[in-house]
């Protein structure tokens, strides 16, 4: 009997190894200068703007296939850090979406985000700040 509880201390612990490394990555890739309200306030734009990529079928499958997997990590009632923890607890969502999105970018490029985003020009301005995408240059 004693095993059994050596093993789920183990696992436990190793579970816990684990979410700390994933919160010290998520610290460590935090983009500069992001600030939650401008994020919060492009949240609905953000998230038709990941549906209409999702199902793009010009985008490359590993593209899509990440989006979705996105889009179902912000459904989950559970996150890496609880929504309840002071500022990190929605800032998760927030680095993993502008993880995903970044990785979008450089395989789709940015004119597919463009073409997507549902908001304004302002907005999306906002979006590529936040995210530290490339903003291509004016029309001319």
């Amino acid at each position: 009997m004693a095993w059994w509880w050596q093993t789920l201390i183990g696992i436990g612990i190793a579970l816990a190894v684990v979410w700390l490394a994933l919160v010290t990555t998520l610290l460590v890739a935090k983009p500069d200068g992001v600030r939650l309200t401008e994020a919060l306030r492009l949240l609905p734009d953000l998230l038709r703007l990941l549906r209409r990529l999702a199902g793009d079928g010009t985008l490359p499958r590993g593209v899509r296939i990440r989006l979705w997997l996105l889009l179902a990590y912000l459904a989950l009632p559970f996150d890496l850090i609880p929504d309840f923890v002071p500022v990190l607890g929605y800032a998760d969502d927030a680095i993993i979406v502008t993880a995903v999105l970044r990785s979008t970018v450089r395989r789709a490029g940015l004119d597919a985000v463009r073409r997507h985003w549902p908001g304004t020009d302002a907005g999306f301005a906002a979006l590529t700040r936040l995210t530290g995408l490339a903003a291509p240059p004016p029309p001319q």
